[in-house]
């Protein structure tokens, strides 16, 4: 059994759902019905599925952990902010993209705050980590060039999500590599974005297949870390006799 590092749970949390896989079915069955509209439903099809992504998977939590103590509420409250960006984002023009690019960057402060809270599996990130600032680096000199005023925001919101894909990598390999899916499905939409001549025919499914996963392993992560939590001695029940115990030695 890997060492756990950080605070750890000191009450075990209530299943209220017995299957995970019946908790999140409402979101998968969601997320592949929105990646087929992508290709065949008309337009307010994909937005209206991508507007129900985010609040099934908060559904997903609520229902497999109870009471929703830490680091349950960040969890969510990440959820909430991914939801908005995935509105705003949803409407053509620039003020909207920095809209959804500002509830996104807070989505990806609590998910730091979140996975520095909970008991990780590593003291460190791990060396292959530092990968992600390089790429970072890489993608910034290839957007900021065609960024405009929005650079600023764009080299805020790449620090960020650099630094939550560092801090996800802490973790098991739910939640690492669901950072590294976030990574690679932002990438794919800021080059689809920003950089000329960048564009395929399955860029949309690239995106959001990409985020979906990443959303989804983040959340399964953080539930099965929370629900592996060890139980504490009820209260209520007799303390043993060690005493007698002792004796029967």
């Amino acid at each position: 059994m890997r060492p756990v590092y950080g605070r750890t749970s000191e009450r075990h949390d209530v299943i209220r759902c017995r299957s995970p896989f019946v908790a999140f079915a409402p979101y998968l069955v969601a997320s592949a019905l929105h990646l087929v509209l992508l290709y065949l439903g008309p337009a307010w099809s994909v937005t209206a599925t991508k507007a129900l992504l985010m609040p099934l998977l908060a559904l997903a939590v609520v229902a497999l952990v109870r009471p929703l103590r830490a680091p349950v509420p960040l969890l969510l409250a990440a959820i909430a902010f991914s939801w908005g960006g995935d509105v705003l984002l949803s409407f053509p023009g620039d003020g909207w993209f920095v809209a959804g690019l500002c509830s996104f960057l807070l989505a990806h402060v609590v998910y730091i705050v979140l996975f520095l809270r909970m008991p990780r599996t590593r003291r460190r990130p791990p060396a292959w980590s530092y990968a992600y600032w390089a790429w970072m680096i890489v993608m910034l000199g290839l957007l900021l060039p065609h960024a405009g005023m929005l650079a600023a925001p764009i080299s805020l919101y790449a620090a960020a999500i650099g630094m939550m894909a560092m801090c996800a990598s802490m973790h098991g390999r739910w939640i690492a590599l669901g950072g590294a899916f976030f990574i690679v499905s932002d990438s794919v939409l800021a080059l689809g974005r920003f950089l000329p001549g960048y564009e395929f025919a399955g860029h949309d499914f690239a995106v959001m297949s990409t985020y979906l996963a990443a959303q989804g392993l983040i959340a399964w992560g953080v539930v099965a870390s929370k629900l592996a939590a060890p139980a504490a001695p009820d209260p209520l029940s007799p303390a043993p006799d060690r005493r007698a115990d002792a004796t029967a030695r």
